[in-house]
């Protein structure tokens, strides 16, 4: 079992930053990758970045790329998703996820994760 809590979440001007935080704990030593979704109202949960537990690889959305920063804290158990230049467009509820499967690459797919945290809501006015 892994178990993941998101924070930071909250409501920002345009242009604004945020990070959030995804705290994660339990059996995360067979953890491939931890992940950052959003779904906004009425559309599908989508792939926002994700970086792989051990070696540290990243990958971004095309929609976040230049904006958006992914990190690790190792002795925190800890990942920040740190979000600058926020858009309007950017207004979702922000998930954490865990893939703890035998992976050998990052999965954009929400299928690809079995742990999900509860969720922050991330809201940017224009």
């Amino acid at each position: 079992q892994v178990q993941l809590v998101e924070s930071g979440g909250g409501l920002v001007q345009a242009g604004g930053s945020l990070r959030l935080s995804c705290a994660v704990s339990g059996r995360t030593f067979n953890t491939y990758a931890v992940a950052w979704f959003r779904q906004a109202p009425g559309k599908e949960r989508e792939f926002v970045t994700a970086i792989t537990w051990r070696a540290g690889t990243i990958v971004y959305a095309d929609a976040v790329k230049g904006r958006f920063t992914l990190s690790r804290d190792n002795a925190k158990n800890t990942v920040y998703l740190q979000m600058n230049n926020l858009k309007p467009e950017d207004t979702a509820v922000y998930y954490c996820a865990a893939d703890t499967g035998y992976s050998v690459r990052i999965s954009s797919s929400r299928r690809g994760y079995d742990y999900w945290g509860q969720g922050t809501q991330v809201t940017v006015s224009s």
